[in-house]
């Protein structure tokens, strides 16, 4: 027979046990997502050519299962004001959080494509958006700054700078999300 007291302890045994598992577990679950959102690309920056894409591709987190995929519409990323990338119909769109010119986790990856092009001889065009609200030289000067930022990125990946175009950032007008207007666009020519 078990008295009140033997079952006080095993309760709190149990407990002390449960506690640990879901310790353990959180632990894991919190490692995995700092592993994610870690960028590796500024380590990348003192590599070239050859020796940067296959790093890079190995060390930056892949980019999320909806940027590889083409959409018809903007995703519910864009929509955000956290930082992301998606890929539509071929063109590498970085989507920016307000005020900031920060690259989002998974740079990288997005642009290993866009570096093999421009392996082949392929020509890079970068293309910067703000929106009409508030000072416009502040906005494109920000938006300058972000397409800065990705060429930055894909320098350090290898790409030449005679391969690279930097467009005039452009306004964006219409009903447009403000994430559309936070965006730095790649395309291919």
């Amino acid at each position: 027979m078990s008295s009140p007291s033997d079952d006080e302890q095993l309760g709190l045994v149990l407990g002390l046990v449960f506690a640990l598992v879901a310790l353990v577990i959180a632990l894991v679950i919190g490692a995995a997502l700092q592993r994610r959102d870690t960028p590796a690309l500024p380590a990348l920056t003192a590599l070239t050519g050859a020796t940067a894409l296959p790093l890079m591709a190995a060390l930056v987190p892949a980019a999320p299962a909806s940027a590889a995929a083409p959409a018809t519409a903007p995703s519910a990323q864009a929509v955000s004001d956290a930082a992301s990338i998606t890929v539509e119909y071929g063109v590498v769109k970085f989507y920016f959080s307000s005020g900031k010119a920060d690259l989002a986790p998974g740079a990288g990856a997005a642009l290993v494509d866009v570096v093999r092009a421009a392996g082949t001889g392929k020509k890079v065009v970068i293309a910067g958006f703000h929106d009409p609200k508030g000072n416009a030289a502040a906005n494109a000067a920000l938006a300058r700054q972000r397409a800065l930022a990705v060429r930055d990125a894909l320098k350090a990946a290898g790409v030449k700078d005679s391969q690279i175009t930097l467009q005039k950032p452009e306004q964006v007008v219409g009903s447009g999300s403000d994430a559309e207007a936070r965006r730095v666009e790649i395309t291919l020519q």
